[in-house]
């Protein structure tokens, strides 16, 4: 299965840069969580790579070559606003849309038989979209992105409006498309499902990528801290150059240091003070390295 790749995309609106030189590969098989405040490019970019939008400069391509209409075609595309038939009964809708795609009438039976079924709307197969609620709306819409058997699967804020069931049948579902080889793209504002979900993270501010990686790899980016578990007087202070300690509570203590190999000293200084139970490296979450990297005033790019 091919790679999508943007490389070096420019877009903007007047004055504004909505896209700065954003560059990434979806590999495939990956699930590439794609996040940034709003307005930050997101969609932009999103639009671009499916040829919705077209760039001021830069290229999208998959497997190589430029994706054209009939590699179009192979797409899987899960916009942010509803983009179904609201009065189209949902069997009837998604078999259309699949038909649209190239295939047959019976392929596209059986694929709506099998995709209302496996996210939980096959009783509601001669409903209109309209007589659904949120939730369920989100599933048809992912189902329509599904029904084709795409080969590449973008998908814009999938997880909005869901409970927790059907997040939990959505993600089943995306890990299921990515074994199978397709590369999967989605945004979300959903740090922790991000988090738990994503091979790889892109972080995006202001239409530039500011980060960009596996889980691991960008949070070793951040500041190493430790949790200290201890019996140490009000006032402690490490006492070693370039770190910092908080008390979290009466035996907690927060520690951040600029460089990890200053665990020993802050470790030794510690049980020089007082009794030590536990010292812990503290990984930051993606939501705090998110915070981190895209701080920055208001005005960010559409």
């Amino acid at each position: 299965m091919p790679a999508l790749v943007i490389d070096h995309l420019v877009k903007t609106y007047g004055d504004v840069r909505a896209l700065d030189d954003i560059s990434f590969t979806v590999e495939a098989g990956e699930l590439f969580g794609f996040v940034g405040a709003n307005g930050a490019g997101k969609t932009t970019a999103m639009r671009i790579a499916l040829g919705v939008l077209r760039a001021d400069s830069g290229t999208v391509t998959w497997d190589g070559s430029p994706i054209d209409l009939a590699r179009r075609s192979r797409i899987g595309y899960m916009p942010e606003e509803r983009g179904l038939y609201p009065r189209m009964k949902v069997g009837e809708q998604l078999v259309y849309l699949a038909r649209l795609h190239g295939m047959g009438r019976a392929d596209a039976e059986r694929a709506m038989a099998h995709w209302t079924e496996v996210l939980g709307v096959a009783d509601r197969r001669d409903d209109a979209v309209e007589k659904l609620s949120l939730g369920n709306q989100q599933r048809v819409q992912l189902a329509s992105a599904l029904v084709h058997g795409p080969e590449i699967l973008v998908l814009d804020e999938p997880f909005s409006g869901l409970d927790p069931v059907a997040v939990g049948v959505m993600s089943e579902v995306l890990r299921g498309e990515a074994a199978r080889g397709v590369p999967v793209i989605f945004s979300s504002h959903q740090l922790e499902l991000v988090e738990q979900l994503c091979d790889r993270v892109g972080i995006v501010r202001s239409g530039r990528l500011v980060a960009s990686g596996g889980i691991d790899e960008l949070t070793a980016l951040e500041r190493p801290r430790w949790t200290l578990e201890a019996d140490l007087p009000a006032a402690w202070t490490p006492g070693v150059p370039g770190v910092t300690a908080a008390r979290v509570s009466e035996r907690m203590w927060s520690v951040e240091a600029a460089d990890a190999a200053a665990a020993p000293a802050v470790l030794a200084s510690a049980v020089q003070s007082g009794r030590v139970t536990s010292f812990v490296p503290n990984r930051p979450t993606l939501t705090e390295l998110f915070r981190d990297v895209v701080a920055e005033p208001e005005g960010e790019a559409a």
